[in-house]
């Protein structure tokens, strides 16, 4: 039977990432002075180590606001259809009040667009 070299799979979720280094982290600790991980000279992980606390808290944070972000859209899209309703029929009046100078509607804070329509090309 032969070993492979094995192939370690990092996730791509912070979450999972942060778990995993405050995994690693604890075992460091644990082996103190015999930690491998003390010979790596590009990181030190006294220094890394205890960052990996706030950077859970800022992910948990933000995994929170997330949700509360999610629950605002929710909100806003169940409003918005009668909002963009109201919109729309009050720019049609206006712009049927202002048919021969529809330029007026800008004081309104509409975008109007008086540039000829492109052609479709022929086929």
């Amino acid at each position: 039977m032969t070993r492979t070299a094995g192939r370690v799979v990092l996730s791509k979720n912070p979450k999972e990432n942060l778990e995993l280094a405050k995994k690693v982290y604890e075992k460091h600790l644990a082996l103190g002075a015999d930690s491998p991980l003390r010979l790596l000279e590009d990181v030190d992980w006294s220094i890394s180590g205890p960052k990996i606390a706030d950077a859970t808290t800022a992910n948990d944070k933000a995994e929170f606001h997330k949700g509360e972000m999610e629950k605002e859209y929710a909100k806003r899209d169940v409003l918005l259809p009668e909002v963009v309703n109201a919109l729309k029929t009050s720019i049609k009046l206006l712009k049927a009040s202002y048919g021969g100078n529809p330029k007026k509607l800008t004081d309104w804070g509409i975008q109007v667009d008086d540039t000829p329509k492109a052609k479709k090309p022929k086929e």
